[in-house]
């Protein structure tokens, strides 16, 4: 079971232990004293908390989703507590190099720009581009039978890119659930997203009437996201992430959120 701190005990918690050292009680080190961690003994994420099904409060008002419980798993085999700072999008990498919090658990996509950044843990999360149709229309197979097909796409989504380059009639909306409607209706033929999307969609809404009639070969890989000083905690959530993936931890978290295994 994961250990969740509130911020209020963790104050306190920093208090008893200046306290307790002061006094020459503590006898030994913390847990993760080698990890450089904002707080000792403790991994704390920073995350959105509006990123469904990632990162979002349920109805009881918890935080939860799948890079919750992902990070709580990893703060588990780690022998930490583990405390989430929610932080918008936009400041989150500000935040980690602040030095604000440890980890980022919010479906970041590794690519050449941040990784010369930022260090990465391995992925947790694989994520091919799809071309989503009505499930009994088989003239699409492959990206190349876009061609003089009609899709809804984003203006400003990469989808809308490969969506044209492979000769689509491209329709604009204004996101997923606004194409997603077009399709149902049949006043388009297909969209293109990432499969993460689908299958949320899916599992959220379904039976939906949908599927994917192709996949991109070059998938997004999302992790956790760490400052270049912090290469003793990702090998140590490296370790975390396999003994996760052996045990089907990681499948298990993944079903219930997508209905499928998106970790590998």
């Amino acid at each position: 079971m994961h250990r969740r701190l509130a911020a209020t005990a963790l104050a306190l918690t920093a208090a008893l232990t200046l306290s307790a050292c002061a006094s020459g009680a503590a006898d030994s080190a913390p847990e993760g004293e080698d990890f450089g961690l904002v707080t000792s003994g403790t991994l704390t994420v920073a995350t959105e908390g509006t990123y469904r099904p990632f990162s979002f409060h349920d109805e009881s008002g918890e935080l939860v989703g799948f890079d919750v419980e992902i990070a709580e798993a990893v703060a588990d085999k780690l022998g930490l507590e583990i405390v989430f700072q929610e932080t918008q999008w936009d400041a989150i990498f500000a935040g980690l190099d602040a030095g604000r919090f440890d980890v980022i658990a919010n479906q970041v996509s590794i690519n050449p720009e941040r990784e010369a950044k930022y260090l990465f843990s391995e992925p947790y999360t694989v994520s091919p581009g799809v071309i989503v149709v009505n499930e009994d229309d088989d003239s699409i197979t492959n990206f190349a039978d876009l061609s003089g097909k009609t899709t809804a796409q984003s203006l400003t989504s990469n989808w809308y890119t490969l969506a044209e380059e492979n000769g689509a009639d491209v329709q604009a909306v204004e996101g997923w659930a606004e194409a997603v409607t077009l399709l149902r209706q049949g006043r388009v033929d297909a969209t293109v997203n990432d499969s993460l999307t689908f299958l949320d969609y899916e599992t959220t809404n379904g039976p939906t009437g949908l599927k994917i009639a192709a996949e991109t070969d070059d998938p997004g890989y999302s992790a956790f996201a760490l400052t270049k000083d912090k290469s003793a905690l990702v090998a140590a959530i490296d370790d975390a992430l396999a003994e996760l993936r052996d045990e089907g931890v990681l499948a298990e978290i993944s079903e219930k959120y997508f209905g499928a295994d998106v970790t590998q």
